[in-house]
């Protein structure tokens, strides 16, 4: 059973990596596939091969059905009449609301929608806390678009995270005075009911805790909604490895569920303190199993049945029926059964990094202890000694898969955990389950004693995250260098008495001690990342890394840098920058600046920002950019051809007027990276350089706007490659259509992130050129 469930992850997984759905008849030829070869084949060769099979067709069966309904793309930004309900819980911002809506009827004549989107309302209306509950029907007004989102190397894949919750089109209410109203104020549905307790027990829990710092990780330890943690306290969790804890996590069901066992079976063995011998009708042993899955069912839900909440629930009750039926079975089959339940229920549950950490550290507390000779040490003592050896196994077993899927690894971890484990799980989780559901005076005060000790728990992890080598970084590894350091961990794990266990640490080395690739001399490399409507380039020398732009903001804690860039150059094990260029003030260029200083050591800053910009605080050393600055790296050219210096003395220019227009060269190979300038500038950089424009690849100015990239200025620069950095569907309309097909009738190649993704160019011998769309497609893109 283990090999064949493990063969349907395999299949499951080669699904999800292929561009294109197969057909009826690829779908046929497998299916006579695995049964011939359940008639020919025996033991593991079978359970492999069928396996691997039954998972690729059932991936692709459960992917054919999400795809099957969808938004047509005529129908794409037109005002859209539907009837629905709220079916998530919803996630209030400064200024509006966002929550998942099942449609039920669409007023609007002759157009199918898909029956589940995620909808944003912005303005007064929608910032009611009292209105927009779960399980409230509403008729609203709405602007959609087929599922879209930004496509990066070693960035999230927010259209595979819509396909997996079965959204196929997101959009936006329109403003008040267009029909919208509440129609009923309740929908009776299971999920209704559960949502709307997921909402009273935050509202309960946020009104508690009003202004109080550490807020929303009670209500993500009590209802499993992370949304309400700053960004900045996510990157102490992270740095300290601790961000398993913050939220319901396995070993929260785990205990709850131990807890309702216990309380069951003591109550169950004692006939609840009465004469009717309760244990000869039922087993103690079963009431108590029964009780465990329950209160663990509930909690699963209350947790939005996360994968680390599917994997725990489902191995509970696995154990709970194996107990009723009187079938112990060993623990590996229960993992097994756990995600091949998961896989079944969730086939794209194996995109996110939570599903292979999940199972795999369980995976290593069964290797390090199961079967294991010897008798274990009694008492307080034995106790410690176990939770430590746990630990190390977690520790060790995961640090491979933490740098395959983050670039990075927490040289603190093992302390932060030993301290905050106990703290969260033994003390501050019961407080706040209790806490949530208590009367109001009581309720306080207990949510009160919870918040202290996280507030208490994040002062002690700030400290231990705050020096430099806190945390490990490194690229994410090649396959090979990948298994070497599996092999490695699993003999750092073996039992005693295995020879040279430490051995396993030199399997390590090439993991561990991996650089970032980085072009030869005398070339250079550009990435142009897909941030939606805004900017953001990083140019790679053989010694050397600059950022050209940060890319936009959008919304409070969340921009260009946190979103796309930073995560990109921790899975390239980039840990520093030679040079950031901020071409203006703009908040699609400047958005994600501040939060890049203040993660990310940055030797200088280029701007055309005022020295008091609050974007500049964490710079550790600022200059204005100016026509006439340049410098060589490893054998590449930078000229920074303007702004004019004498522009920063002219009140009456706008931020685009004064962007930074830099150059850069490696022997006849160039990308001019224009920023936003505007005609009048293009005219000026045609008088001041007009031998000293010419690129292969220019970076289109102003995203392409109606005002940029006049025919003289496109006939000086003489670009092979157009690039458009734009947002999909993007309010401005960029790029115009008269300066797109400008472009195209001088025989510039056009590329547009939105299209492609983000875009990597290689200035060697020759220019290469890739996109992330193309190069990473996967079945699911722009449907």
């Amino acid at each position: 059973m283990r090999t064949a469930i493990l063969a349907f992850l395999g299949g499951a997984w080669f699904l999800q990596t292929r561009p294109a759905l197969p057909d009826t008849v690829g779908l046929l030829i497998c299916l006579l596939v695995a049964a011939a070869a359940t008639v020919a084949l025996r033991g593991v060769y079978r359970h492999v091969l069928v396996g691997s099979l039954l998972g690729f067709l059932w991936a692709a069966s459960m992917a054919q059905l999400a795809l099957s309904e969808g938004l047509n793309t005529s129908d794409e930004g037109r005002d859209l009449a539907i009837v629905g309900t709220i079916d998530s819980l919803p996630h209030r911002f400064d200024g509006g609301v966002r929550f998942q809506f099942r449609i039920e009827q669409v007023e609007t004549h002759g157009v199918p929608l898909p029956w589940r989107v995620a909808l944003s309302w912005y303005g007064q209306q929608a910032a009611d806390p009292r209105l927009v509950q779960p399980g409230e029907r509403w008729r609203l007004l709405v602007r959609l678009q087929r599922p879209h989102g930004n496509a990066n190397p070693h960035g999230f894949d927010h259209e595979a995270w819509l396909l997996e919750q079965g959204i196929r089109a997101t959009g936006y209410v329109r403003p008040a005075g267009r029909g919208n109203r509440r129609v009923d104020a309740w929908v009776p549905s299971a999920r209704s009911l559960v949502e709307r307790t997921r909402a009273r027990l935050r509202d309960r829990i946020t009104g508690a805790l009003a202004d109080k710092p550490y807020a929303g990780v009670i209500v993500a330890l009590v209802i499993g909604d992370q949304r309400g943690i700053a960004q900045s306290d996510w990157d102490v969790f992270n740095r300290t490895g601790i961000s398993h804890l913050v939220s319901i996590s396995g070993l929260h069901i785990t205990m709850l569920a131990g807890l309702a066992a216990w309380t069951a079976s003591f109550l169950w063995r004692r006939s609840f303190f009465t004469t009717a011998q309760l244990p000869l009708v039922l087993p103690a042993q079963k009431v108590a199993a029964l009780a465990g899955a329950a209160v663990a069912l509930l909690y699963v839900l209350l947790a939005g049945f996360g994968v680390p909440a599917q994997r725990t629930f489902t191995m509970l009750a696995v154990v709970a029926l194996a107990l009723w039926l009187g079938r112990i079975t060993s623990a590996s089959h229960v993992l097994c059964l756990a995600l091949g339940v998961v896989l079944m229920f969730d086939p794209w549950a194996m995109l996110w990094p939570g599903f292979w950490l999940s199972y795999g550290a369980v995976a290593a507390i069964l290797y390090a202890s199961v079967g294991r000779v010897g008798r274990p040490q009694q008492g307080w003592r034995g106790s410690l000694l176990a939770a430590a050896r746990t630990q190390w196994a977690v520790t060790v077993g995961l640090v491979p898969l933490t740098l395959l899927l983050f670039g990075q690894v927490s040289l603190v971890s093992p302390l932060a955990n030993a301290l905050a484990i106990p703290v969260i799980s033994l003390f501050v989780t019961p407080l706040a389950l209790l806490g949530s559901v208590l009367p109001a005076p009581l309720a306080g005060a207990v949510l009160s004693a919870a918040h202290a000790a996280v507030e208490l728990l994040a002062a002690i992890l700030g400290w231990l995250a705050a020096p430099q080598l806190a945390v490990w970084s490194a690229p994410a590894p090649a396959p090979w260098i990948l298994a070497l350091a599996l092999l490695g961990t699993a003999w750092l794990l073996a039992p005693r008495g295995w020879p040279h266990r430490w051995a396993g640490l030199a399997a390590w080395s090439p993991l561990l001690a991996q650089l970032p690739s980085a072009p030869p001399p005398n070339e250079f490399s550009v990435t142009a990342f897909d941030v939606g409507q805004g900017m953001a380039l990083l140019v790679e020398t053989q010694r050397h890394r600059l950022l050209y732009d940060t890319g936009p903001q959008y919304a409070p804690g969340a921009n260009g840098a946190t979103r796309v860039i930073l995560p990109y150059l921790r899975a390239r094990g980039i840990a520093r920058l030679d040079a950031l260029v901020v071409s203006h003030g703009d908040l699609d260029h400047s958005g994600g600046a501040a939060d890049l200083l203040s993660t990310l050591p940055v030797a200088e800053v280029l701007s055309s920002l005022p020295p008091s910009h609050p974007a500049l605080r964490a710079a550790a050393r600022h200059a204005r950019c100016g026509a006439g600055q340049g410098w060589r790296w490893d054998g590449v050219l930078f000229e920074m051809l303007g702004p004019d210096p004498a522009s920063y003395a002219d009140p009456a220019l706008k931020a685009n007027a004064c962007s930074c227009v830099l150059r850069i060269s490696a022997g006849d190979r160039a990308i001019l990276l224009a920023a936003d300038i505007e005609a009048a500038q293009e005219s000026e950089l045609l008088r001041r350089v007009p031998q000293g424009l010419h690129a292969d690849v220019l970076l289109a100015p102003h995203h392409g706007s109606g005002t940029s990239s006049t025919t003289a200025f496109l006939e000086a620069v003489g670009p092979s490659v157009g690039l458009f950095q734009v947002g999909y569907r993007n309010r401005y309309r960029h790029p115009k259509k008269e300066v797109y097909a400008r472009y195209g009738e001088l025989g510039i190649r056009r590329l547009r992130t939105d299209e492609s993704g983000a875009v990597s160019l290689h200035f060697g011998r020759r220019l290469e050129v890739s996109e992330q769309r193309r190069t990473a497609a996967r079945y699911w893109h722009g449907r």
